[in-house]
């Protein structure tokens, strides 16, 4: 099926998955992806808070997988809620290494398995809404129009983790 300018939807959903790469790994056009900002982020710096009214970076690393992982399940069938893991963890001060490292993996996992789901998602699904507006939850819009808003989500707290992260350095 195409849509009014020839392209397939299936075009769309490879451009979501590379534009969603280009965030997590590199190549973004608005300034370095997510793992970039992260590279030499400690633990230490991850809890800390240069903003003090503002997430730290674990919070965000959190809230962007959790997110990811809930668009994930939707493609999958499940109905449309909060993340499993919670929208933002609670404040901490002290994260171990490893929490950290196991922070970053659950990002990575969640926009690897992420990808798969596009991958996998009927392309003559992506025109089909999905529940009633509701703001917080990022439905009443379209399959597409939630992974295209999930990409500009990342890319706005993409931003807040370079800000950040350049703050601490």
């Amino acid at each position: 099926m195409a849509d009014a300018d020839g392209s397939s939807m299936s075009d769309s959903r490879q451009f979501i998955i590379d534009q969603l790469r280009r965030l997590h790994v590199g190549d973004a056009w608005h300034g370095p992806s997510l793992q970039e900002a992260l590279r030499g982020v400690t633990a230490g710096m991850a809890v800390a808070r240069p903003v003090p009214s503002a997430h730290n970076i674990a919070e965000l690393v959190h809230h962007v997988g959790a997110w990811a992982g809930e668009v994930s399940a939707r493609l999958r069938g499940r109905t449309p809620q909060m993340p499993d893991e919670g929208d933002f963890p609670p404040p901490v001060d002290i994260l171990s290494d490893e929490e950290w490292t196991a922070l970053r993996s659950r990002l990575d996992d969640a926009h690897h398995r992420l990808v798969v789901d596009i991958q996998a998602f009927d392309p003559a699904r992506l025109a089909e809404r999905m529940g009633t507006a509701d703001a917080p939850l990022g439905t009443g819009v379209s399959f597409e129009g939630m992974l295209h808003g999930l990409v500009q989500h990342d890319a706005y707290h993409a931003g807040q983790v370079v800000l950040l992260a350049r703050a601490l350095r």
